[in-house]
């Protein structure tokens, strides 16, 4: 039988809380860490827990950088966080430790993760380098990643990657996208939520707010979710295995968690003559 996954956003999805949600499905940690390995990429390390939202226990996944310049705040682009939206500045900005675009890709392709891995992570980037690209009135190549959102969101997509593949999943659905409402702090003031990067990449997706003033759909989570799903769609027939749980920081009036079902596709039986 087929191995698909569905993916309920009923909180919306972020990078860390795919990773958490796929990691609770039972995915091998230790594995998971040896192929994040396999890019060179330092300067940071993980924190994987269990955590709980309204009594609901599932795993918190975070990334830590290891830089002097940490605030005291927690450094996950969480999807109650605004990280997501430092992340990326317009090309006439300059930062010393900056990823551009094209470095961001180059890392990977020059790794030693498999053709899978690397083919997942690269579509997940276009999609983000596309939408920032569009807001900034530039070009794909001239997106620049700040450092702290570069080491975030490489780790948050490449692990999802990983995760997909390591799991060996056949096909993925989701339901419809929370993206919740109101105001976000970012470099160049107060934006709308969603975030206009989430919303380029979201196009195309159906999407709905119940008026939580909170970003739920970060660009990182938008972008995974957009080349992973094959449909948007309900509930779809299955048989279900396993469930994972993907815990989110900040306490909302709904459970802030992303929950996945790795599952069978129930087989058509065929009758015979």
């Amino acid at each position: 039988m087929d191995k698909i996954l569905y993916f309920e956003c009923l909180s919306g999805i972020s990078g860390d809380m795919t990773i958490g949600a796929l990691l609770d499905l039972g995915a091998d940690v230790e594995e998971f860490k040896n192929e994040l390995g396999k890019l060179n990429l330092n300067g940071y390390h993980l924190h994987i827990n269990k955590k709980s939202k309204n009594g609901i226990f599932g795993t918190k996944f975070d990334v830590i950088l290891d830089s002097d310049h940490i605030h005291d705040h927690d450094h996950t682009h969480d999807h109650d966080h605004t990280h997501d939206h430092d992340h990326t500045h317009d090309h006439n900005h300059s930062h010393s430790h900056d990823r551009d675009y094209g470095m961001i890709k180059e890392l990977i392709l020059t790794s030693e993760l498999n053709e899978n891995v690397k083919d997942i992570s690269i579509k997940i980037f276009d999609e983000v380098a596309k939408a920032e690209a569009k807001i900034h009135n530039t070009t794909m190549e001239a997106v620049h990643f700040h450092e702290v959102g570069a080491i975030d969101s490489i780790v948050d997509i490449v692990g999802v990657a990983i995760l997909v593949d390591m799991l060996g999943i056949n096909e993925i659905y989701a339901s419809p996208l929370h993206v919740g409402t109101g105001f976000v702090k970012c470099d160049h003031g107060k934006i709308p939520v969603p975030a206009p990067a989430t919303l380029e990449i979201l196009r195309g997706i159906p999407v709905y707010s119940k008026g939580i003033r909170s970003e739920l759909v970060t660009p990182t989570g938008a972008a995974i979710i957009k080349v992973l799903a094959k449909d948007f769609i309900d509930r779809p027939e299955m048989v279900i295995d396993t469930i994972g749980y993907g815990i989110a920081t900040k306490d909302l009036e709904i459970a802030n968690l992303l929950r996945v079902n790795l599952a069978k596709k129930k087989r058509k039986i065929k009758s015979g003559c």
